[in-house]
């Protein structure tokens, strides 16, 4: 039986990992818990819950700058900013319903948490990762001490940038109570150019077509045939195809034009559409949270491949003809989600040889637990890498009370 400790305060925090320090006693470190059904499974006798410290404690909306407790809600988060026209650039991604997972309250992902996993939405091409928009923190370290690093604006960032570090991280080198982050403006219109019908070496060259453009493309996603009909866009449910889509945000003026001008430059790759306003906003939450593979009664195993985008045609075509696999692309072909059959081994040994030849990387997101413990869910670390990680480790995490084994095996 787990022991749920849940903490109110930074200093609640700080005593909790003590005591667990002074007891050798491992924590699973959790915000909401949105997440806990992603990594390798910890199993341990006690979590360390966040979702009790909430609450924003700076907005700047001038200075582009927010700070909130880390197990605040991102929806809380989101809330805020709209009210000022600004956003998180980065576009954190909610994966709850892809892992079937029931938070208890509908109240999803924390900032923290979306910083300790470094997830980042399809605007990433354009914006940079979670960790790109991350300026500071405090946190307790596995000693049980006080740590922070950054503060409000970028150029305040001196010395050993950890916030880099802790981003990515999943909670395994420290506690992270509060978090800065830097917001931007919103855009003032949101429009999406599709391509009807493209197979899949003429999508990636329509998408790379329009990131080489001078039209400031802010997503690019790639849906097969076999996808499309779980949009809930009509255009796209609809298109009895292959849809490829480009995003352009922006001034209302600008955004009209450039669109205008890539449907005529993207013409020769199909038939050509256009998403306005919701619906444009409705598609990219679609990807964003890859609900295709999200459907009742869907248990695929779900790979997320990073690789260079001119190898996804060549990648998908030795990976998807499986049995039941379907892709989805991202970031211009540079993000591939790949959905198998259930097998015991993840058909891990297939898709870290294919990946391994085009100098990219695999991570497992979706699998049963007894799979998660058994294959390696993120990419297998070089040797000098991973002592460089253990070093790491020991030095914030000593005792190995944070998480140990959520990433790799004895870390």
């Amino acid at each position: 039986m787990t022991t749920t400790l849940k903490p109110e305060t930074a200093d609640q925090v700080r005593e909790a990992v003590q005591w667990a320090g002074g007891n050798e006693t491992p924590l699973e470190v959790v915000g909401s818990g949105s997440k806990r059904a992603f990594g390798r499974p910890t199993d341990l006798a006690y979590t360390l819950e966040l979702r009790a410290l909430t609450g924003i404690s700076l907005y700047e909306p001038e200075e582009l700058v927010l700070s909130a407790a880390a197990g605040t809600p991102l929806a809380e988060i989101e809330r805020a900013l709209a009210g000022a026209n600004q956003q998180l650039d980065f576009e954190p991604p909610d994966f709850r319903r892809l892992l079937g997972i029931d938070d208890g309250g509908g109240r999803g992902g924390t900032l923290g948490g979306a910083i300790a996993c470094n997830f980042s939405g399809p605007r990433r091409i354009k914006a940079g990762a979670a960790r790109d928009h991350f300026l500071g923190f405090k946190a307790i370290s596995g000693r049980g001490e006080d740590f922070k690093s950054g503060g409000r604006v970028v150029k305040n960032v001196t010395g050993y940038d950890l916030s880099k570090l802790m981003a990515g991280s999943w909670g395994t080198l420290g506690v992270m109570t509060e978090v800065t982050v830097k917001v931007l403006p919103a855009a003032e219109k949101t429009r999406t150019v599709l391509v009807m019908g493209a197979d899949l070496t003429a999508a990636v060259e329509a998408m790379t077509v329009a990131l080489r453009s001078p039209y400031d493309v802010s997503g690019a996603a790639h849906l097969p045939a076999g996808l499309t009909g779980t949009s809930e866009v009509s255009y796209v449910r609809e298109a009895g195809g292959a849809v490829t889509a480009v995003r352009i945000e922006g001034p209302g003026p600008s955004v009209e034009y450039r669109c205008e001008v890539l449907r005529r430059e993207l013409g020769r790759f199909g038939q050509t559409e256009e998403l306005h306003g919701m619906n444009s906003s409705l598609f990219w939450a679609e990807v964003r949270d890859l609900i295709p593979f999200a459907g009742a009664g869907d248990r695929r195993i779900v790979w997320r491949i990073s690789i260079p985008p001119q190898s996804a045609p060549a990648v998908v075509d030795r990976l998807a003809g499986r049995a039941g696999a379907d892709t989805l692309l991202d970031w211009g072909g540079g993000l591939v989600w790949l959905a198998v059959e259930a097998a015991d081994d993840a058909a891990f040994d297939e898709v870290r040889a294919v990946v391994a030849e085009t100098g990219g990387h695999a991570t497992l997101i979706r699998a049963a637990e007894e799979i998660r413990a058994a294959v390696p869910v993120f990419q297998p670390q070089a040797d000098a890498v991973a002592a460089l990680s253990r070093r790491i480790k020991a030095g914030l995490d000593p005792l190995g009370v944070l998480n140990p084994g959520r990433m790799y095996a004895g870390v």
